[in-house]
């Protein structure tokens, strides 16, 4: 059966909102957000646990799910709901090994090429970005677009698709649109650390609407 993914998939920065995890997962929760990944490039393992720890207790107490970025090892540890891994992290066969059946499975993608060969692995769900221009990741992939969010959507069926990189409140409908299932954001949600819990809601206000 096929994961059915929210809309609306938070990642969580540190950096850029000046909050721990388990603050931002409060305030994304607190706006709807009901499937958050926590995604740390920074901190060393240790304070990175425990800081997924309290944010995986404040998702279990509200019914949300937590999945780990990149980190299949903090993800078996904390016993989240699954990790998400690059093209460059453990392979996914090995994270499946890893963490069972039950755990969600998520892998980043920069084309279509990469989106064909990924149709042979155990995941779940694919993401594909960057959609439009990103300043959340220091190296990013030359641009997918709109055109090629929908060339990828043709080519992997009924895989459950994220698009990722640059999104915000006005053009997340416009990636939704072009074929993907949920869109990921970060800087649109995080940017003002006062306004997580708002900026969520509105996004979410924008695909009931």
């Amino acid at each position: 059966m096929a994961l059915a993914l929210p809309k609306l998939y938070p990642i969580t920065d540190a950096r850029l909102s000046g909050l721990s995890h388990a603050e931002q997962v409060e305030s994304l929760i607190a706006g709807g957000a009901t499937l958050i990944q926590l995604r740390e490039k920074h901190a060393g393992p240790r304070e990175f646990y425990s800081d997924a720890l309290e944010a995986l207790r404040i998702a279990r107490a509200k019914g949300a799910r937590i999945i780990i970025n990149d980190r299949a090892d903090v993800a078996l540890a904390l016993k989240a709901d699954g990790v998400h891994l690059g093209q460059d992290d453990l392979p996914p066969e090995a994270a499946r090994r890893l963490l069972g059946q039950k755990a969600i499975i998520g892998y980043s993608t920069h084309n279509i090429e990469q989106a064909a060969s990924a149709l042979s692995l155990p995941i779940d769900y694919l993401a594909i970005g960057p959609i439009f221009p990103t300043s959340t990741k220091e190296n990013p992939d030359p641009l997918v677009g709109l055109e090629g969010l929908r060339r990828v959507r043709r080519a992997i069926g009924k895989l459950p698709l994220v698009a990722i990189g640059g999104i915000t409140h006005e053009s997340a409908p416009e990636a939704l649109a072009a074929g993907a299932d949920s869109v990921a954001v970060i800087g649109a949600l995080l940017t003002d650390s006062t306004r997580i819990e708002e900026r969520t809601r509105e996004l979410l206000g924008l695909f009931s609407s």
